[in-house]
């Protein structure tokens, strides 16, 4: 089983990945949520490229994936779930909340600390909000979250299943809930106790302060409710508030070389989330 999952995962992410953005792909072109500014054309290529990217960054970094820690953490019996079994079913669903839950907990992070807010600017500074954005993380971040990650899983002893599931989720998720496409807000309003709803994350990208530093969530939406990060809507309204951080709003800045330099060039602009007003 374990190794069955270890040889097919790159095939599994993959079509899961591509059959996701095919699929959100179409429902913004023909049902979108808000007026494109800038447009797939001037920034897909940058977007989809720091893709590329940061793929090809985990691959020369991490040749041991994610998904083989966990086979690896269960041959050695390390691990809290390895070393306290419990039945498998319950060890992969506990996993993938604890995992989600790390995520959360890693996003605050990387906005309260001005080091690290200068990497995780560049996914707010997108002009835009859509499908795309959901995958724009500068490389450094991406290896910091990897890290990260792989201490989790390992601390726990995370099934490779879980693991799998876990992967596919947020990748999934990540482009639905950044995706510009119209819900209706009845379906909105029951579908964001379960997971995290484009309208729901779409206030995380606002330039205003106290709304950036809101709805933290990426897949389970429950993490904002008990922590009081979570906010309804935006002040200006979905289509009318603007999308991206102050200090950046040069088109020039969505090139792909400007996006890789942003953190070192750019000034600080910092969320910490003292400054964060209680969502009402």
């Amino acid at each position: 089983m374990g190794a069955f999952i270890l040889q097919n995962e790159p095939y599994v992410r993959l079509v899961a990945f591509a059959s996701v953005f095919i699929v959100m792909a179409t429902w913004e072109s023909f049902a979108p949520r808000r007026k494109q500014l800038v447009g797939r054309s001037r920034r897909w290529p940058s977007n989809i490229g720091v893709v590329v990217l940061d793929t090809a960054v985990v691959r020369i970094l991490f040749p041991t994936t994610a998904v083989g820690l966990a086979l690896f953490a269960e041959a050695k019996g390390f691990g809290l779930l390895n070393v306290w079994p419990v039945p498998f079913a319950l060890a992969v669903v506990v996993s993938v909340v604890i995992l989600d839950f790390a995520i959360y907990l890693q996003h605050v992070l990387f906005h309260a600390v001005p080091a690290l807010w200068r990497l995780h600017r560049m996914h707010h500074a997108d002009l835009d909000f859509d499908l795309t954005t959901g995958a724009r993380f500068h490389p450094i971040e991406i290896i910091l979250s990897m890290l990260i990650k792989l201490a989790v899983i390992g601390a726990i002893g995370a099934p490779a299943l879980a693991v799998l599931i876990f992967e596919v989720l947020l990748n999934a998720t990540a482009m639905f809930n950044h995706s510009n496409v119209h819900l209706p807000s009845r379906i909105d309003r029951v579908l964001r106790w379960f997971v995290v709803t484009p309208d729901m994350h779409r206030v995380h990208h606002s330039v205003v302060v106290r709304e950036t530093n809101s709805n933290f969530g990426f897949n389970l939406p429950w993490w904002d409710r008990l922590f009081g990060t979570y906010r309804l809507a935006p002040e200006a309204g979905h289509e009318q508030m603007t999308i991206g951080v102050n200090e950046i709003r040069d088109q020039a800045e969505q090139r792909l070389d400007r996006m890789l330099t942003q953190p070192f060039r750019k000034g600080d602009s910092v969320y910490a989330l003292g400054r964060r007003e209680r969502a009402e």
